[in-house]
């Protein structure tokens, strides 16, 4: 017999129940059906939270990820920034089961997903700067995400491969990726600095200085409303 729950609760119950199905049927129909039977949520109440069946669960469990990653950033200790930026990506890994991350990643790189897919990944990097700490509301804030959303791309794609201990191979690709990025924002302020990076930045280029970061999350590049 149904029970009656929250909406919030329906929608943790739902995919909680899901999670064993993954594996077996990905994120699909096939899936959401089975975990509305194991979760006792009314079907309507079900199909309403998940309208898009699978690809509806497999967004929520990649946002639950990040929001656990968040949690486990609260109490941060104190470390180099590019070592806070690998933590942050590492405890988000471990947020996550790997298989069905794989399911998610196949799922994503449909031609019909890819940009949803491109969106949660943005998603995260926006989550892990935010709980760094980053105040930056100019061209900034897309140049960090941007970079970041490169970097755990990449990660994630070897971290689905690694049989490692620990994951320790992953932690040196992560950490690889991270010393490039740390060159490029080198270079970055050298052109800033720079006479001809100045007469650029005050003339054609001008227009990044007026870049702002969105209001919402829902402005997100990607990114739909939650």
């Amino acid at each position: 017999m149904d029970q009656e729950y929250s909406a919030d609760q329906a929608k943790d119950r739902v995919l909680e129940a899901a999670l064993a199905h993954v594996p077996f049927d990905g994120w699909s129909e096939a899936t959401l059906a089975a975990a509305i039977t194991d979760s006792d949520v009314a079907p309507a109440l079900a199909r309403a939270l998940y309208p898009r069946g699978g690809i509806d669960l497999a967004v929520a469990y990649h946002r639950r990820g990040d929001a656990r990653m968040a949690e486990a950033l609260a109490d941060l200790p104190s470390l180099r920034y590019r070592d806070r930026v690998a933590l942050a990506v590492m405890l988000r890994l471990e947020a996550a089961e790997r298989e069905l991350v794989r399911r998610g990643s196949a799922l994503f790189a449909l031609p019909q997903h890819a940009a949803e897919g491109a969106g949660l990944i943005w998603g995260t990097a926006d989550a892990i700067w935010n709980a760094l700490g980053d105040t930056s509301r100019d061209v900034n804030w897309y140049s960090k995400r941007a970079t970041l959303s490169a970097v755990y791309g990449a990660t994630v794609l070897y971290w689905l491969g690694d049989t490692s201990e620990g994951n320790a191979d992953t932690r040196a690709f992560l950490d690889r990726r991270i010393e490039t990025v740390m060159q490029i924002e080198k270079v970055k302020a050298g052109f800033r600095a720079n006479p001809l990076g100045k007469a650029l930045l005050n003339g054609p280029l001008a227009f990044l200085d007026r870049l702002q970061a969105p209001q919402g999350t829902g402005d997100l590049p990607g990114q739909t409303p939650r």
